[in-house]
């Protein structure tokens, strides 16, 4: 394990070992919070918008590990950490994701860690504590869950593919989004909403999903999860086709993703759905 005091070197794979034993301290950190139980939740950007002290404790350990092993790295958080660094590489974190799954004592709550420098995504790590799992893949490295290799599905027809994905928290886009569902539903196999993106992103990784859309997530949301995805040998784009950003995104197995980007599309033009183009920030619910 990495000392307090230990520097950390560039290199992909002691990133990505940093990344890994602090999401583990951090996933242990907000299972021992459960279990005892909650003090101080409250919300932020709409009423259901949760947040409690384990977002900000776990950001906390964190940030503090990744400031002492990487002194001159840039840290965004969402919890509020906002650090410029230095090196060229930037950490995006979310503490929890999917805090209202750990609020109500669900399962699919995850700790989100992802190193990124000029070229991309370079790292990602997501621990799930409710299974006892941690996904994890460096750029070029491939993609693992508690150190065995994993794939995307090679389900080849959108009539069978199981999708994922979830909703904003604005009330009018969430009505828009339920008619996209509902005129989508009877033309695969079924639908998924398991309440986070950055879990989400892993299942799609791992084939428990053949594929995950969504729109209106935070960078710190996708950042981990789209390194695992692309490194399983999913596709990933914005619903319009273009670079995936935090508005849109769309991750599927290769004979998926094509069929369903170009069914949602059709869709979308005929019930008049919102376009992510617009790069509206609010985010889906944790």
């Amino acid at each position: 394990m990495t000392s307090n005091s230990e520097r950390v070197s560039d290199r992909p794979d002691d990133l990505l070992r940093l990344a890994t034993e602090i999401a583990r301290d951090a996933a242990t950190l907000i299972t021992e919070g459960r279990r005892r139980g909650l003090l101080e939740v409250s919300t932020k950007s709409s009423s259901t918008d949760m947040v409690t002290e384990y977002d900000r404790l776990s950001e906390q350990l964190i940030v503090e590990r990744l400031q002492t092993a990487r002194p001159h790295d840039g840290i965004v958080g969402e919890e509020g950490s906002d650090r410029h660094g230095t090196s060229g590489i930037d950490w995006l974190v979310d503490p929890i994701d999917g805090t209202t799954n750990f609020l109500y004592g669900l399962p699919g709550y995850g700790v989100s860690i992802a190193a990124r420098d000029p070229e991309g995504g370079l790292v990602g790590v997501v621990a799930v504590p409710s299974t006892a799992e941690l996904f994890a893949a460096r750029r070029g490295g491939g993609a693992f869950c508690n150190g065995a290799a994993i794939r995307c599905s090679q389900t080849d027809g959108l009539g069978r593919a199981l999708v994922a994905t979830g909703f904003s928290y604005d009330p009018a886009r969430r009505r828009r989004q339920g008619a996209r569902i509902a005129a989508l539903l009877d033309q695969i196999r079924d639908i998924r909403r398991l309440g986070a993106a950055a879990p989400d992103l892993c299942y799609a990784a791992s084939g428990r999903v053949d594929a995950y859309f969504e729109e209106f997530l935070n960078p710190w949301d996708l950042a981990a999860g789209e390194v695992i995805a692309l490194e399983a040998g999913c596709r990933v784009s914005a619903l319009d086709a273009g670079p995936v950003r935090p508005a849109s995104v769309l991750v599927a197995n290769p004979d998926v993703f094509g069929p369903l980007r170009d069914l949602i599309a059709e869709i979308d033009a005929g019930i008049g759905a919102g376009s992510a183009a617009t790069g509206d920030p609010t985010p889906h619910p944790a």
